[in-house]
């Protein structure tokens, strides 16, 4: 086996591995509202979950090409698979650190910040970085979905609230219950589409790097299932803590509350992948409409102090992770020459 196989081997595991951590990370982005409203079970909920990330994964290909072929631009050869290599790892170390303090991060921002990093550090000799798609493509969205969001959340639960305003409470319960069987199961299929086509733009990426296909866009079809398989086996695993901040500490929700919030979330997820071809992050957008959902009961309804805290952590995420990639990639380039 050549030293270039091995290389693309190392990036590849590293890949699978941040889409381990992905699922069980994100898995709170298609289930913890259905969990907090008791309309699924959590191990049915999880298991929703993965079977919707593992098709979604097979129809994200528009934003696997963006990822594998727009944000940055490297060089063929060994050392730039070291690039690739401490971005990804970068990744995947500050989703372990968010998750253990239960915060709700862009698994999508904490890759390109690691990748960006590590582009950086390597200096143009290695490659550069595609600012232009950057702020298209991660900045301009990683503001804008928020933001659509929270007002979207906002104005569908007004809309739920007036519709339904005579209804008897415990019928309606009890049908949004059933209804946020399938805003759940499009909240999974758009983490799918979103999320896994990010970890199969890494792998092509290596893949054309390492000499092993002439483009970064194509896809063959056992990285679709290997990317699906992990995802869905990391979001099975489950991620209590964020989980357990999403569904209870930030808001505390209701069924119609849940529809909403998950209705308005894969809709921004579908339109991103779909229209934009934008890999936009799903944490922010279903935290964002749980938050504008929450504050058409009152203002205080929602608990400020956590949103800032998760506001924070979306905040630190490009850079952080950047930072860690950075001195990882000091710390292998070495195995790397």
């Amino acid at each position: 086996m050549s030293p270039e196989f091995y290389a693309v081997l190392a990036v590849i595991v590293a890949a699978m591995i941040f889409d381990y951590t992905n699922g069980f990370h994100d898995a709170a982005n298609a289930i913890a509202t259905s969990i907090s409203t008791r309309a699924l079970t959590p191990r049915i909920a999880l298991a929703m979950a993965a079977v919707g990330n593992f098709i979604g994964a097979h129809l994200g290909g528009d934003v696997a090409k963006t990822v594998g072929d727009g944000l940055v631009k490297l060089d063929l050869g060994i050392p730039s698979l070291g690039v690739v290599f401490a971005g990804v790892l970068g990744a995947v170390t500050w989703n372990l650190i968010t998750w253990w303090f239960g915060l709700p991060s862009s698994s999508s921002h904490a890759l390109f910040g690691g990748l960006v990093g590590a582009t950086l550090v390597a200096g143009p000799a290695l490659g550069e970085v595609q600012w232009r798609t950057i702020v298209d493509k991660v900045l301009i969205p990683m503001v804008a979905s928020p933001v659509v969001g929270l007002l979207l959340g906002f104005v569908v639960m007004v809309a739920i609230m007036w519709i339904f305003r005579r209804g008897n409470p415990g019928k309606l319960n009890r049908g949004f219950r059933v209804a946020q069987t399938i805003s759940a199961a499009l909240m999974s299929l758009g983490h799918g589409i979103q999320d896994a086509a990010k970890t199969m733009g890494i792998v092509v990426l290596a893949l054309y790097i390492g000499g092993y296909q002439d483009n970064a866009s194509h896809i063959p079809w056992w990285v679709y299932i290997t990317t699906a398989t992990m995802l869905a086996a990391g979001t099975y695993s489950g991620g209590w803590r964020i989980i357990r901040t999403l569904g209870r500490k930030i808001i505390d929700l209701g069924p119609a509350e849940g529809f909403a919030a998950e209705t308005v979330a894969s809709s921004v997820l579908f339109f991103n992948a779909y229209v934009l071809h934008a890999p936009i992050s799903t944490t922010h957008t279903i935290t964002s409409a749980i938050m504008g959902v929450g504050a058409t009961k009152r203002l205080n309804a929602v608990r400020w102090n956590v949103a800032g805290n998760i506001v924070i952590a979306w905040i630190t995420t490009f850079p952080a992770a950047g930072l860690i990639a950075c001195a990882l990639y000091f710390l292998f380039r070495p195995l790397f020459t």
